[in-house]
């Protein structure tokens, strides 16, 4: 399996429930230090920061698999069939590396670009029904090496998908639920939080509305996006916004 769910680090993890929950999402886990939301398409991990903090507002591109001991392994293996460079990660083996972190067993995984993420044992593999089925999870990468980025993709068994616009951009799904994004940037590598909605975005502006959140949308070429006020504004690590871009038809 693999599913989307990038770890959201904040001080203000009060105001991110709040949004989170009028967009639609489900409260699944909540252990004192994580709290992770469902949507129909992917989950969101909130991880408590001190305010003002290096982490405070920042986002890790991060995914969930079944098994992480095969995971590793099928990533390797798919690194090396292509030919991909063997010393990413330790040993040698390929750019999947078994670590343990704070939380348990995880995968890193590397990248040509010298990003790296983590891959965690899913604690659960059916998403929520009673979330809203039209909005799925994002993770944006961004990477001044996009073709890199879009190989380990590739290699970590995320599902290609066609975008209307022929660029350097690239668009995948999780199996399981998400969507995994490469854009290209300039200097270091990073992460981005979005959502994608699947239909009219003014029925979820309002229930936004509802919530007391304030939410404006800007028609864009290939669609229209809801644009959020960032619970972390202010913080040097969060941008302005949280968007939700209404999924684009590729017909």
């Amino acid at each position: 399996m693999l599913r989307v769910r990038p770890v959201h680090f904040t001080s203000r993890t009060e105001s991110w429930k709040k949004l989170l929950t009028a967009l639609g999402m489900v409260q699944t886990e909540d252990d004192g230090g994580w709290q992770v939301f469902d949507a129909a398409a992917g989950r969101v991990a909130l991880h408590p920061a001190e305010a003002g903090s290096g982490q405070d507002g920042r986002t890790e591109f991060a995914v969930e698999v079944g098994d992480v001991a095969e995971f590793a392994r099928r990533t390797n293996l798919s690194a090396r069939e292509e030919g991909a460079p063997q010393e990413a990660g330790t040993g040698g083996g390929g750019p999947a590396e078994l670590v343990t972190a704070d939380h348990g067993d995880a995968c890193r995984i590397s990248a040509p670009d010298g990003f790296s993420f983590l891959a965690d044992k899913a604690a659960q593999v059916d998403q929520r029904s009673d979330a809203d089925p039209g909005l799925a999870v994002v993770a944006v990468w961004y990477t001044a090496d996009p073709e890199g980025a879009v190989r380990t993709l590739l290699h970590i068994g995320a599902r290609p998908r066609p975008v209307p616009d022929n660029d350097e951009t690239a668009d995948f799904t999780a199996k399981n639920g998400g969507v995994l994004l490469v854009r290209p940037a300039t200097g270091a590598s990073r992460s981005g939080l979005g959502f994608e909605y699947d239909g009219g975005l003014e029925p979820l502006q309002e229930r936004l509305a509802a919530a007391g959140i304030t939410a404006s949308v800007t028609e864009e070429a290939f669609g229209s996006t809801l644009h959020v006020a960032n619970p972390d504004a202010g913080s040097p690590n969060a941008p302005a916004t949280v968007w939700i871009s209404q999924r684009r038809p590729m017909g």
